[in-house]
């Protein structure tokens, strides 16, 4: 549900650091959102701890060494969020997440991985004070997203897909 004491009557989209507003996005439209961002050890761990995390498969390296993938596995919360925050560069008016509509982590993600991300627009609403935007958030791994990696004809992922995200977001719209 929209807050209904959120008020955009005075948004300012060059304090805020992007131009685009509701008005702007299509639906079909895929943004590629350009930056990359490599997760290390350190930082998924504590990201994994803040989360309050604590499964093995993400935390114990010894006993991973036995694992189908013979290391620890990223926390899907940690590509989740990194996936949002590359999405900011295309979609920075669009911060409030109204809601979740599907998740899948498609494939896994390791440490020393490099993280990149694309959107489409998936629908469009008219809330009065804004607008929402049905997106969809792909991730992939190790591979930028000019080509927007996604499914090949026969429905299967690409294979550098981790990450296939399906919310809500308010976006402000011009006054």
């Amino acid at each position: 549900i929209f807050p209904a004491d959120l008020d955009f009557s005075n948004y300012d989209y060059t304090l805020a650091g992007s131009p685009h507003a509701f008005e702007d996005y299509r639906i079909g439209e895929k943004i590629d959102h350009v930056d990359g961002m490599t997760i290390e050890e350190a930082e998924h761990q504590l990201a994994t701890r803040l989360y309050q995390n604590t499964a093995r498969v993400h935390f114990d390296a010894l006993a991973q060494q036995n694992s189908r993938f013979g290391k620890r596995l990223i926390y899907g919360g940690v590509a989740i969020s990194l996936a949002r925050a590359l999405a900011f560069n295309g979609l920075g008016n669009s911060a409030l997440m109204l809601a979740i509509n599907a998740g899948r982590h498609v494939n896994p993600l390791f440490a020393g991985d490099t993280l990149y991300a694309w959107s489409e627009v998936l629908g469009t609403a008219d809330l009065g004070a804004a607008g929402a935007l049905r997106l969809r958030l792909v991730a992939a791994k190790n591979k930028p997203c000019a080509d927007f990696p996604y499914k090949n004809e026969s429905g299967e992922y690409d294979p550098a897909v981790v990450l296939d995200f399906d919310y809500w977001a308010a976006t402000p719209r011009r006054q």
